[in-house]
């Protein structure tokens, strides 16, 4: 067989998403765009490391829903990854039994290193190389983990390879619940919160020599809804984010403002969705922390400072389909 269509599935902190493919030699194209329901599985799971029953029940609604729309089509294959909160998760076994009888596939709970790379697979399969310039560090900033992935020799192809990866605990959802619990959060909340952050970058670091990088390229909701309000969309536009380049100045400015105001006054805006209003202003902080540092290490390895990051609508879900579509062509 020439190409497979196949499934994939991203069950994260805050998000689950499922996207159908046709793979082949070339790549992928898609034939179910993706479909994004926020059910906020890892609620208070930094707290009390298990999942909460409610959670649970918005994840399985979610499945069955996903289940309807792949009963439509004959896929050669379906990949389920479950990530930071699934790993955290003492209960996780009823939460597995469960969606494999709704799926029929089994969610594979892969450690960070693995999401990491899937990650970097998605975001780099589909970016213009001869516009951007290698080693490109991949930022994956989800709802409970944030994946920092170096790769891309910038001479040879394929130069996706990865040369170095870490999955920090830090994430919108486990930021905003550990740290920022005031609506506003307050100066010492936030404070409090940078001291955590910048303890899990330097961890990072000490594995992913992230000033080696010339391009950063920002995957996740948080790093795309923030790029759509520093453009300053009324309403979410996929095509308009996917691949904008933005400036550090305009980013932090941004974050810092949506970090400041209350949950009443983000729900105004039609640019965030309902299910990030209460945690994108942690996921913002974050965000602010890694641009930060990663152009502070450039300029101190390389004398050419970064200041600026690429958005893209492709990470894990993309590298999740893509690598899964190759391993079933190599067997066929």
């Amino acid at each position: 067989m020439d190409s497979v269509l196949v499934a994939g599935i991203d069950c994260g902190t805050n998000s689950i998403r499922l996207k159908v493919a046709r793979v082949d030699a070339r790549g992928m194209r898609e034939v179910v765009p993706r479909v994004l329901r926020v059910i906020r599985l890892g609620q208070d799971v930094d707290k009390t490391h298990r999942f909460a029953d409610e959670a649970l029940e918005r994840a399985y609604a979610a499945a069955r829903e996903f289940a309807d729309i792949l009963a439509q089509y004959e896929i050669d294959g379906l990949r389920f990854v479950a990530t930071s909160a699934t790993r955290d998760a003492e209960n996780r076994e009823e939460f597995e039994s469960t969606m494999e009888s709704i799926l029929g596939v089994r969610p594979e709970v892969i450690p960070g290193t693995e999401e990491a790379d899937l990650s970097f697979l998605g975001a780099t399969s589909v970016i213009d190389r001869s516009a951007f310039e290698a080693p490109y560090v991949v930022v994956d900033l989800g709802g409970g983990s944030t994946e920092l992935v170096l790769g891309g020799d910038g001479v040879d192809a394929p130069n996706t390879q990865v040369q170095a990866a870490f999955s920090m605990d830090i994430g919108s959802v486990r930021m905003t619940e550990r740290h920022l619990k005031n609506d506003p959060p307050t100066a010492e909340q936030i404070a409090s919160a940078i001291v955590d952050i910048d303890e899990h970058i330097d961890e990072a670091f000490r594995t992913v020599p992230a000033g080696k990088a010339r391009t950063i390229i920002g995957v996740s909701g948080t790093v795309t809804t923030m790029t759509a309000l520093a453009m300053g969309l009324t309403e979410y536009d996929h095509s308009a984010v996917d691949g904008q380049r933005i400036g550090f100045d305009e980013a932090f400015a941004v974050d810092d403002r949506f970090l400041a105001m209350t949950r009443e006054e983000r729900s105004r805006y039609k640019t965030i969705h309902p299910g990030r209003i209460d945690v994108v202003g942690g996921g913002a902080l974050v965000w602010n922390r890694v641009l930060a540092r990663i152009g502070q290490a450039a300029a101190e390895d390389h004398g050419t400072p970064i200041d600026s990051f690429i958005a893209s609508e492709h990470g894990l879900l993309d590298g999740i389909v893509l690598d899964y579509g190759r391993r079933l062509l190599e067997t066929r």
